[in-house]
């Protein structure tokens, strides 16, 4: 019977997964196995071959060997492809297609190679009925695969016809999906197997359109791949064996009703785009798991340990432009802070695309397997979580030693703050502060601490003040600065300030673009100490961020000229529903976005916008009916109502607006000065507030009159002295602040 017959078959399989390929071809009836780089060869029967089909959970293709001969050139290939037997695989009525690839041949064209197996099949049929079967692309009877190595070909039928990583139940994707075998891959090499027990969960936190969760589960409930599609190379081959075929069918079925009854474990997603979630849930639901398999939209931040023990695995994000780049850099030291204080004793897995990241997660990992998703070479790590261990806390420490000779009161006097300040800022659990700001005339700096780091910023002196005795005495300064803190050079960052023209202040000072990481309450900033004139975190905003926070939870934020979106991360973390984030500057958007991912937050809940604040605003909604009345010399309607037949579509219940003092861009030559343009730019802003909402404006123009206008319009307090920090109480002119609300409607 042609169902014992021994044939060679071939499985292919991406490079990485050919130990599991193996794996499952042994327990197909498999012998004389001979493994290479992305393929398993072994002889079996028909049935091996179907089982091959049907249950391979990691191979790309099954093939058939129908010949091999040596093909030094077109002329041989054709004489060799008409001594096949034809007849036996297909008839006058079929239709096939031939695929040829080539590796160290004379021939060197596939397509003209396969035109020469095609014509050797044709002629043959030709000659001896006087018809011939016809050429199909797509999903032919039989599918013909001519390789070419060193002048050696192999022919095959591809049982298969099409990829075996297309189960079926992909209805929709999200971005670059991985393919079926390679998510199978991954879950199989990160421990998961159908023998784990049920109260040990799976979980993937970033699911996207739901592979690995749909892979975990089929493997779980003993679920043949194959039993989803509906179409196999071998249903058009005249030697296939129906009844063979059922036969496996019929097995898997019942298998796979049998590892449905089981008891299931907990099979959980989580992605932060509510669109992808619905995705998601739609392959669920295709591949019949939609009782076995739960999907949820939720941020990472908000990512707890569901069950005691468990499998986390996903495929984070790892962008392709240099901007996602970074921002994935962010992500990851997001996911590794979560796993370290979330999921002790859990097996973990992360496949990522870039495998230098690894470092950013900060784990320990026990095994890494090389992988390929396509071309890109890529790497799947896991680790066994382990009882994380207090992270150390860093205090700063004065030195007890009494300085006395040049920049001794210096000195003195920086000690004198530090005592003051460092226990505020222990027992408010502040990390970012202020300790010294030229409270001397003679040194003419201030001294930030963040975190471990100190920077130091350099006023430029007066002209009546000798440059070279102005620079001795910042050396002075800094030798002391060291010996009081007791911190080596490499932790102290120092910038000269100097008054700023245009857009200097936002210029990159350097080019080494290191960020650090600090904290601010239960957030996470990244902080710049050498390329630009500010740090990224303004500390004298810090009650101001924390003021956002506390008033956040269920709203809609909107953060103009937002920066490096530190007020955005405290928005998001009070629990506001969604953030917008605006701001010119592409450079600072995406540092928003990097401080963003590093507190775990992303999706479509958190948007950032690069444009020009004032012309945001103004395509948000109509234009003002009053500058259309001016221009046609008529009487502009009340505020009130001109307010409501004015309001966008898109509104916020909560708005911080911290607009730089002054800026222009060279490009469309526009100008923006925030004594000139406040009244314009609060307007307007105020037409994208909802009804009860509140708006916090704040500048730090010493010099800021506010337009006496808007006091008729709205209803305003200032909090200027509510938001200067303990350690900015000698500089209260550092900002000004004030709280907008609609008047009420009389």
């Amino acid at each position: 019977m042609k169902s014992q017959q021994q044939y060679t078959l071939i499985a292919t399989c991406a490079a990485g997964l050919e130990d599991l390929v193996q794996e499952e071809v042994m327990s197909f009836g498999a012998s004389e196995i001979v493994r290479g780089k992305g393929v398993i060869t072994w002889q079996g029967e028909l049935a091996s071959g179907y089982r091959a089909c049907l249950w391979s959970r990691f191979a790309s293709r099954v093939l058939l060997q129908i010949a091999t001969f040596p093909a030094p050139d077109d002329t041989e290939l054709y004489r060799q492809c008409g001594t096949i037997e034809w007849q036996e695989h297909l008839s006058n009525g079929s239709t096939f297609a031939i695929d040829c690839t080539l590796s160290d041949s004379v021939i060197t064209h596939n397509q003209f190679a396969a035109l020469r197996v095609k014509d050797a099949l044709v002629d043959q049929f030709r000659e001896r009925s006087g018809e011939r079967p016809s050429v199909q692309v797509e999903r032919p009877d039989v599918q013909i695969r001519l390789h070419i190595h060193s002048d050696q070909a192999i022919l095959t039928l591809d049982l298969s016809g099409e990829s075996l990583h297309r189960r079926g139940y992909r209805v929709e994707s999200a971005i670059a999906p991985l393919k079926e075998s390679l998510a199978a891959g991954i879950v199989a090499l990160a421990g998961w197997s159908k023998a784990i027990t049920p109260d040990t969960m799976f979980l993937d936190p970033m699911c996207g359109s739901g592979t690995l969760l749909i892979e975990a589960a089929l493997i779980y409930g003993d679920s043949a791949p194959g039993l989803g599609r509906r179409y196999f190379g071998f249903l058009g081959w005249r030697g296939h064996d129906e009844a063979l075929w059922q036969q496996l069918v019929d097995e898997a079925v019942a298998r796979e009703e049998a590892g449905l009854n089981r008891k299931w474990p907990m099979i959980l997603g989580y992605d932060a785009d509510p669109v992808v979630v619905a995705a998601a849930r739609k392959n669920v639901e295709q591949a019949g798991l939609a009782e076995k398999i739960r999907v949820k939209q939720g941020q990472l931040v908000s990512l707890k340990r569901p069950a005691e023990k468990g499998f986390l695995v996903c495929n984070p994000p790892y962008g392709e432009r240099l901007g996602e780049v970074d921002e994935a850099v962010q992500l990851y030291r997001a996911l590794g802070r979560v796993m370290r204080t979330e999921f002790t004793h859990w097996q973990v897995g992360f496949f990522v695309a870039a495998p230098d990241f690894a470092d950013r997660f900060g784990l320990s990992w026990t095994a890494s397997h090389r992988l390929f998703n396509g071309p890109l070479a890529c790497r799947l790590f896991c680790a066994k979580m382990q009882e994380a261990e207090p992270e150390p806390v860093f205090q700063w420490q004065v030195s007890p030693q009494i300085f006395e000779g040049d920049a001794s009161d210096f000195a003195n006097r920086l000690i004198k703050n530090l005592k003051k300040i460092l226990k505020w800022a222990e027992r408010e659990n502040i990390t970012c502060f202020r300790v010294y700001d030229r409270d001397l005339p003679e040194y003419n700096v201030s001294i930030d601490l963040y975190g471990k780091w100190v920077h130091v910023q350099e006023y430029a002196p007066p002209s009546t003040i000798d440059p070279d005795l102005a620079s001795e005495r910042f050396s002075q300064a800094l030798s002391m600065i060291r010996a009081v803190l007791g911190v080596r050079r490499d932790r102290i960052f120092i910038k000269t300030r100097k008054k700023q023209k245009g857009k200097q202040q936002y210029q990159k000072q350097g080019s080494q673009k290191k960020m650090y990481e600090v904290r601010e309450g239960s957030c996470f900033c990244l902080v710049n100490f050498t390329d630009y004139l500010d740090t990224g975190l303004f500390l004298d905003h810090r009650i101001t961020r924390s003021r956002i926070g506390q008033l956040a939870a269920g709203k809609r934020f909107l953060n103009l000229f937002g920066y490096t979106g530190t007020a955005t991360i405290h928005a998001a973390r009070g629990g506001a529903v969604s953030t917008t984030t605006v701001d010119l500057s592409a450079t600072y958007l995406s540092w928003a976005r990097m401080n963003l991912a590093l507190n775990g937050y992303g999706g479509p809940a958190h948007v950032t916008i690069q444009e020009d604040c004032l012309q945001w605003l103004e395509s948000g909604g109509r234009p003002l009916p009053d500058q259309k009345a001016v221009a046609r010399g008529q009487k502009p309607m009340p505020y009130q109502q001109k307010r409501e037949a004015t309001r966008p579509s898109n509104q916020y219940d909560l708005i911080f607006v911290d607009p730089p003092t002054f800026s222009n861009t060279k490009k469309d030559h526009r100008v923006f000065d925030v004594q000139q343009d406040h009244g314009r730019l609060l307007e307007l802003s105020m037409l994208h507030l909802a009804p009860g909402g509140l708006l916090i404006f704040s500048t730090n123009f010493r010099k800021f009159v506010l337009d006496e206008s808007l006091e008729q319009r709205f209803s305003i307090r200032e909090i200027s002295r509510e938001t200067i920090p303990f350690d900015f109480e000698r500089n209260t002119r550092i900002h000004r602040c004030w709280e907008f609300r609609h008047k009420a409607v009389e």
